[in-house]
């Protein structure tokens, strides 16, 4: 999808530019937005599946005047490239995400999760270590679980799961009503599922349902069990968990083993937000984090 179909009130909304990096497999859409720094910091925003940037519009427009937001679109959603034939697995996207993070030398990282953001950041993390300053934990996992709800698992169905996902749309498509506590904007809605009106743009969507890790014997089990060993080596950065309480998903189960993990992280349930939290209380999620950033303050 071309950034020219992003018009009118979407626009408004998402008033940011587009930048591109070639990832070998296709162009990563990403936007790069607010004061740069000769420190190479920045709060990097991560989204999951079937979201992309646009989710985080309120976020980027909030902290963008003080802070440098970059926020990318995984391959395959967004404005970035969908190439059918791409590996779409929790490592490629790790590996994407990678490559970005070299490409803008960016250091002093604020991680920001939401959903697959969750695995995709942490991976990074444990990769390089050394580049992260701070976290902000939201409505995701970055550990190994067996939960998962049926409506998600069937999805997941041989055969019946990408026909229901990409031919019928039963996941993009739903997501409006399913993933937030209070009824979305006509903008909100047409502009979150904007890049997936077709079979073939949603490809990443089915491939993401298909890639959770939910048994050892998952090709991906391994990243995550990785993941998930080896976040005690961030406990000690400044951390913030803030949860939509009413998420059909990652329910305030995975907020308590993300408090078990990081036991000294302030934590914000948000008791009328759902799993896309920033669309069911956009304001109070940036006062949150602003807060947060100014507490902890980079070095």
């Amino acid at each position: 999808m071309p950034p020219a179909a992003i018009d009118g009130a979407l626009r408004a909304e998402y008033p940011f530019e587009a930048r591109y990096l070639d990832v070998g497999a296709g162009r990563l859409h990403y936007l790069d937005e607010g004061p740069r720094g000769s420190d190479g910091g920045a709060l990097l925003m991560l989204h999951g599946n079937p979201t992309w940037s646009f989710y985080y519009r309120s976020l980027i427009q909030a902290l963008s005047p003080t802070h440098r937001c970059v926020v990318p679109d995984h391959l395959g959603c967004g404005l970035s490239d969908k190439p059918q034939d791409w590996r779409y697995d929790l490592a490629g996207h790790i590996a994407n995400l990678e490559r970005l993070v070299e490409a803008l030398d960016l250091r002093r990282i604020t991680l920001v999760l939401h959903d697959w953001g969750g695995p995709i950041g942490m991976g990074f993390a444990r990769r390089h270590p050394e580049r992260i300053a701070r976290l902000v934990v939201m409505n995701t996992a970055a550990f190994p679980s067996a939960r998962c709800p049926l409506r998600i698992r069937v999805c997941r169905t041989p055969g019946l799961g990408p026909f229901l996902v990409r031919r019928l749309n039963a996941f993009a498509g739903m997501a409006p009503r399913m993933a937030v506590a209070h009824r979305l904007s006509d903008t909100a809605r047409r502009g979150l599922g904007l890049p997936y009106d077709s079979f073939a743009h949603r490809v990443a969507i089915a491939r993401f349902v298909r890639d959770i890790p939910l048994t050892p014997a998952h090709p991906s089990y391994a990243e995550i069990e990785a993941i998930g060993a080896a976040l005690p080596r961030f406990a000690g950065l400044p951390t913030c968990i803030v949860w939509g309480e009413r998420d059909f998903c990652f329910t305030p189960a995975f907020r308590e083993e993300w408090q078990r993990r990081f036991p000294a992280a302030e934590v914000h349930p948000l008791a009328r937000a759902g799993h896309w939290l920033l669309e069911d209380a956009p304001s109070e999620v940036a006062a949150i984090l602003r807060a947060f950033l100014d507490a902890h303050p980079l070095p």
